[in-house]
């Protein structure tokens, strides 16, 4: 697999990173959806990481080399469905990576994750701890999870942002519950498609469907939660999909 390095075009085996695409060592990442070789929202991206690195005192290029690295990337590992992973570690090197992706079509059943999670503001590698998060509810049966935090309020998926209807209003949680501020919720945000408040697990009989959204998936509905079945509102994630796509030049 070809990658890029600290703007360079390198195999994977000759760079200090795991064969799956991950830098070794701890830092910072973002995960971006391509379409037709072109990355949706990558300035967007680009600028969250750049806020993190600011606080965790991480070292990043400018966003002018990463776009150009980007742009290689592509031309040398093209894919027609893509997700581009690019992190930044805290000895100042940065990684690039574009792989195929597959579309999740099937509404997920998820539970709720048994143990509160310490949430994140910013997107941090390694990532095990909530790829464990996944692993352990397709174990138990489920597709994915949604995590609570240390005050009982309901966070977000193992990996994505989470929006739920209660009462016929869109809310989300605010990130002062520990949440990542995702760039599609953000999106929906500005748009007055969600409310922001916390959402106390007490009232998690009272959410009537809800949804993961995240770069990659947009939007992917929850058919049920803790084997309770949800309404599918389609057409509010078909909505979600075109404003991620409306938004994402750049």
């Amino acid at each position: 697999m070809r990658v890029i390095y600290n703007g360079e075009v390198q195999g994977i085996d000759d760079v200090p990173a795991h064969s799956s695409g991950w830098l070794q060592g701890q830092g910072i990442f973002e995960t971006v959806k391509s379409v037709g070789n072109k990355p949706l929202s990558l300035s967007r991206h680009i600028a969250r990481a750049q806020s993190s690195a600011l606080v965790l005192g991480i070292s990043m290029p400018n966003p002018q080399e990463i776009a150009q690295g980007v742009a290689e990337l592509f031309t040398v590992v093209p894919q027609g469905l893509g997700m581009l992973r690019i992190s930044f570690d805290d000895q100042g090197n940065w990684l690039a990576v574009h792989m195929s992706y597959r579309e999740q079509v099937k509404s997920c059943d998820v539970r709720v994750h048994p143990e509160a999670v310490a949430g994140d503001i910013h997107k941090r590698f390694p990532y095990t701890n909530r790829f464990d998060i996944l692993e352990q509810a397709r174990l138990a049966g489920f597709d994915d999870a949604i995590v609570l935090n240390a005050q009982g309020n309901i966070c977000e998926g193992s990996v994505t942002n989470l929006i739920a209807q209660i009462d016929g209003r869109w809310i989300t949680p605010p990130t002062s519950d520990l949440v990542l501020p995702g760039i599609i919720r953000q999106m929906l945000i500005e748009n007055g498609r969600l409310s922001v408040e916390s959402i106390p697990a007490a009232r998690l009989l009272e959410i009537t469907s809800a949804f993961f959204i995240s770069s990659l998936r947009l939007s992917h509905a929850i058919s049920s939660i803790n084997a309770r079945p949800l309404q599918l509102s389609h057409a509010f994630g078909e909505e979600i999909k075109a404003l991620a796509h409306q938004y994402s030049v750049g």
